[in-house]
C-alpha cells in the first residue's frame, strides 16, 4: 500500500529564514524614521520663528517710513501728501480740506527724529522741533491698511 499524501504539520523542505539582525534593522528603521520627523519639524520650527522675527522687523521699518514720510510731508508743507498717509478711520474724522486747514494753523515743524517703532502697540515717539525753537515730544499711533497691509498713520498725540 502507499504512503498516505503529505497534509498539515508537515516539515518543508527547506530551511527556516534567519531570524539574526531583525532587531538591528527594526531599530535602525525607526531611528531612520525619527531623524526625518525631527528635521522636519525643527525645520518648520526654525521657519516659524524666522517668519515671526522678520515680521517684527518688517513692521518697524515700515512703521519708520510712514512716519518719516508724514513729518517729511508736514515739514515741507504738502499737506495733501501727508493726509494720503493717514488711515481711513483718520479720514473720515477730518476732510482733507479741514485737515490742511488745521495743520497750517498749527506751529511748523522745523526738524523731527522718529524713533524706533513698538511692534505690539503700534506707537512711534517722534521728537519735533518747532520754527521758533520749541521742542516736543509726539506719539504717532499706527494701523494697518487692510486692503494694502501697509502701516498709515492713525493719531498724532
Amino acid at each position: 500500500m502507499p504512503a498516505p499524501p503529505a497534509g498539515p504539520g508537515v516539515t518543508p523542505p527547506f530551511a527556516a529564514p534567519p531570524t539574526e539582525g531583525r532587531n538591528t534593522r527594526l531599530w535602525l528603521g525607526l531611528g531612520a524614521g525619527a531623524l526625518a520627523v525631527l528635521l522636519c519639524c525643527g525645520g518648520g520650527g526654525a521657519a516659524v520663528v524666522g517668519l515671526a522675527v522678520t515680521g517684527v522687523q518688517a513692521v518697524r521699518e515700515q512703521g519708520r517710513a510712514v512716519s518719516t514720510d508724514y513729518y517729511r510731508a508736514l515739514v515741507e508743507r504738502k499737506y495733501g501728501a501727508a493726509y494720503d498717509q493717514l488711515c481711513d478711520d483718520a479720514q473720515r474724522r477730518e476732510s482733507r480740506r479741514e485737515f490742511e486747514r488745521r495743520v497750517a494753523a498749527e506751529p511748523q515743524i522745523a526738524t523731527f527724529r522718529v524713533g524706533d517703532v513698538d511692534a505690539v502697540s503700534l506707537n512711534v515717539p517722534v521728537d519735533v522741533t518747532y520754527t521758533g525753537g520749541r521742542q516736543d515730544r509726539q506719539e504717532v499711533t499706527l494701523g494697518q491698511d487692510q486692503q494694502t497691509g501697509g502701516m498709515e498713520v492713525c493719531g498724532v498725540s
